[in-house]
């Protein structure tokens, strides 16, 4: 059996930077040797509101929505699905100020990077 090293970044929901809480929403994996990079995501409506009452949820899912282009290369990624998938996942994994923001870069060894990311999400996101 191939292992085969992967990296990966929970993404996080942050509606209000300032109080430093977060729900995670999803998990972006990359296996450099596989040429990998992809995204699962939960985007709970009732539990997001629950949690942030303001919170624009449809934003939340547009910017998933974005990640998901840059981790397939396409339109939806805008300029940074032009690149790269190493420069792809460096850009995801980068945070930004947003509501939607990574946490740190993990590693992992699997066989099989989509059940991985399966793995994750389940067990990260529920």
């Amino acid at each position: 059996m191939t292992r085969l090293s992967y990296q990966y970044v929970v993404l996080r929901c942050v509606p209000r930077p300032d109080r430093e809480e977060f729900l995670n929403v999803g998990v972006v994996l990359y296996c450099q040797s596989t040429e990998f990079l992809d995204v699962a995501w939960r985007c709970d409506r009732d539990r997001l509101s629950s949690f942030a009452p303001s919170l624009d949820v449809d934003q939340v899912c547009a910017a998933l929505d974005f990640v998901e282009g840059v981790c397939a290369g396409d339109s939806r990624g805008g300029t940074a699905a032009t690149k790269p998938m190493g420069q792809r996942f460096g850009f995801l994994r980068a945070p930004k100020s947003t509501v939607l923001q990574p946490g740190p870069v993990h590693g992992g060894i699997t066989a099989e990077p989509a059940r991985a990311l399966e793995h994750l999400v389940e067990r990260l996101v529920g």
